[in-house]
């Protein structure tokens, strides 16, 4: 199972989560494939996520997260025992996200709401300082994301699978063309996948 994370004011039609839908589809696998539309409050976000993991052993599920879904999937992974793969992830969210309070909208649904303390209050309760079983993850990063600094990726998840894509964006435009790798990452067999 696949279960795609979303990221900030984004949703399932983001274009990274419809290219794993479709080379999923593709390969007659589409059944694997879950992203729910997540709230925008971080705890009913994650009450979200878990009961899509519940529904299945957790060693056979793979969470693709990408920006603030990979700060949910490292939380996730460590509490679950599922695999990760870290697409340009957040690392401190409630630390990042405080310039952005007040009046947010969803880029693909338009719904509107306010970014609050209380928000990123949630969130916090959900890092995680120091990864454990890095091999566990696999980090895909590139140096020209104008978001986040790759570095501070790399460097937390240092040890871990690591893609470093030279140039792109915090969007990813390329990252279709790495899709076989995280396949193959999520369907490796292995004593990885037991807590």
């Amino acid at each position: 199972m696949y279960i795609y994370i979303h990221g900030f004011n984004s949703a399932p039609a983001s274009i990274k989560a419809q290219q794993l839908h479709a080379r999923l589809t593709a390969l007659g696998r589409g059944d694997e494939f879950a992203c729910p539309a997540l709230s925008h409050w971080p705890r009913e976000a994650m009450h979200q996520l878990e009961a899509l993991i519940d529904g299945h052993d957790p060693s056979s599920v793979t969470l693709v997260g990408s920006s603030l879904g990979g700060f949910y999937a490292t939380w996730l992974a460590e509490h679950h025992g599922c695999r990760a793969v870290l697409v340009n992830p957040a690392i401190d969210p409630h630390v990042g996200l405080e310039a952005y309070l007040g009046p947010q909208r969803n880029l693909y649904t338009g719904a509107a709401y306010e970014l609050t303390r209380d928000h990123l209050t949630q969130m916090s309760t959900y890092h995680v300082p120091t990864p454990t079983r890095l091999e566990r993850y696999y980090l895909m990063v590139t140096t020209g994301d104008e978001v986040l600094d790759y570095r501070i990726a790399a460097a937390k998840y240092a040890g871990a699978r690591q893609l470093v894509v030279q140039g792109s964006d915090h969007g990813f435009a390329e990252f279709e063309q790495y899709l076989d790798s995280v396949l193959a990452f999520g369907d490796e067999p292995g004593p990885t996948r037991r807590l």
